[in-house]
């Protein structure tokens, strides 16, 4: 049955998201606000698609504070990384490059304003980064980062990737950090999703200005929580 439901969550919703790329060639016309209007409804269709045809639901825990925030987030699934646009509202995301560089999809996520980085951290790179990000703190727009670089199996706990404590330093910003387990219901890797609830714990937000080293392990403890009261 988790075969069947995966089977047509998938032809369903990556139908949508063609058509969605498609149709966001024409709002890109109308304004930043247009294409944010967009990428939100391609998320609530994908929360419905979640909801409806695997039987996932989000349960958010904590407090979601308002105004520009950094939030660091935990990476197992790509179910996070557009739950959270609609919780967020229209966070500019930080992604990996090859994303960005995609025909089609990656120039409307450019437009939209994701701040692309090279997993490799090179100088040039990072810079690009930095400018990125300034320009969605100009724009008074939340951030939102996966620190981690990448999907990692539940109950992994990689370090923080050099990118986080760059651009923790560059925005000035409070951090806002999230633990979140939906490898249990969608694991890396695996096409086949099973229904279930994905928590997200929003923490209570650590201000900016701190060391590189105490950032990073306070930002690490955070959003392995969840991880962290299972073993315990």
């Amino acid at each position: 049955m988790n075969f069947i439901r995966s089977t047509l969550f998938a032809i369903i919703f990556y139908l949508i998201t063609i058509i969605a790329v498609l149709t966001a060639f024409i709002t890109v016309r109308f304004g930043d606000k247009a294409l944010c209007w967009h990428a939100q409804h391609w998320a609530l269709l994908h929360r419905w698609c979640a909801r409806w045809l695997l039987g996932i639901r989000t349960v958010v825990e904590g407090t979601i504070p308002d105004g520009p925030f950094l939030f660091a987030a935990k990476h197992q699934s790509m179910f996070e990384t557009l739950d959270l646009l609609v919780i967020l509202g229209d966070p500019a995301v930080v992604v990996k490059r090859e994303l960005a560089d995609l025909p089609f999809f990656g120039k409307v996520a450019r437009d939209y304003g994701v701040i692309p980085v090279d997993r490799e951290g090179s100088a040039k790179e990072l810079r690009r980064m930095m400018r990125a990000a300034a320009a969605a703190r100009e724009a008074h727009r939340r951030v939102l980062i996966f620190p981690e670089g990448t999907r990692v199996p539940l109950g992994d706990q990689p370090p923080l990737r050099p990118g986080f404590a760059g651009l923790y330093k560059q925005l000035r910003l409070p951090v806002v950090p999230i633990a979140l387990d939906s490898g249990r219901v969608s694991p890396r890797n695996s096409f086949v999703k099973k229904p279930g609830i994905v928590r997200m714990r929003f923490g209570e937000p650590i201000p900016p200005g701190l060391p590189r080293e105490e950032i990073e392990a306070r930002v690490h403890t955070a959003i392995n929580a969840l991880e962290n009261e299972k073993a315990n």
